[in-house]
């Protein structure tokens, strides 16, 4: 299997991998179509690459274009599990709209810029100074229900399985679980209710490389958001990463057998 790579330390160790600058990829057509996979291409190179070159990329089409953008992603979320989505209005950036929100939220409510990651451009909306604050930043109104938690889990799913998950604990400073806003890792048990939402999101979504954010409120899971470029602060996996990123592109090339219900239905010629 030979592999490209747009990401140098996103891949370190996996076989048969050529590593590319993602500025140069029009320089090496030919290698880019002979690739059985192209791997962690910049968001730009996409069409380029998929409708252009007719590459396989990893992470797949889905976890690009849906893990974009936050707005996108909760409208994802909101068409497989309304339920597991926390109660959200995403309005053009007017003065009328600004009004309307602030009136119909529930106070405190928690603020978001749409391609913001990190815990960045993350307000939580208590006065109507921050809302004047938030509303000034940004061009399109994403806010969100305030859900009482001190921690969220990061559920980490290659392929078509969970690798890993971990809590996030609340920072000092309060509101901010991410482990670069200060949050700090909690090695306890995830609860399988959380997991396994994140899979069957991932699954429906067809999302196979990300970072689920899920927070647990009485028990009941909801998702946030998810994270296409993970950290790996709280991972703490040395090779299993990359491991199961190899594992997982080696299984979609094998041929499936007759009796997998998932095979292609076979058409075979009468003619004689």
């Amino acid at each position: 299997m030979n592999l490209v790579s747009f990401n140098v330390f996103r891949t370190l160790g996996l076989p048969n991998t050529t590593v590319l600058k993602p500025d140069h990829f029009l320089r090496h057509r030919e290698l880019l179509t002979e690739a059985d996979w192209v791997l962690f291409p910049e968001y730009w190179q996409l069409n380029a690459l998929v409708h252009g070159l007719k590459c396989r990329v990893f992470p797949s089409v889905s976890s690009y274009r849906i893990g974009h953008d936050k707005v996108e992603m909760t409208r994802a979320f909101q068409t497989v599990a309304p339920a597991h989505t926390p109660w959200t209005l995403i309005e053009a950036n007017g003065p009328h709209e600004r009004d309307q929100v602030w009136n119909t939220m529930t106070h405190p409510f928690v603020a978001k810029l749409p391609k913001a990651s990190m815990g960045e451009g993350v307000w939580l909306i208590e006065t109507r100074a921050d809302w004047r604050r938030y509303c000034e930043a940004t061009d399109v109104l994403y806010v969100q229900e305030y859900l009482p938690i001190d921690r969220d889990a990061r559920v980490v799913v290659i392929g078509d399985r969970v690798l890993t998950a971990y809590w996030r604990t609340q920072a000092d400073q309060g509101f901010y679980n991410n482990l670069a806003r200060g949050g700090r890792v909690d090695s306890s048990p995830v609860p399988s209710v959380v997991t396994d939402l994140a899979l069957r999101l991932a699954r429906e979504l067809g999302v196979d490389h990300a970072g689920f954010d899920i927070a647990l409120v009485e028990g009941y899971p909801y998702v946030l958001e998810f994270n296409r470029l993970f950290g790996n602060q709280g991972l703490g996996l040395g090779s299993e990463l990359q491991d199961a990123i190899l594992e997982y592109l080696q299984r979609q090339d094998e041929p499936a057998g007759p009796n997998d219900p998932t095979a292609p239905e076979q058409v075979w010629s009468t003619a004689v």
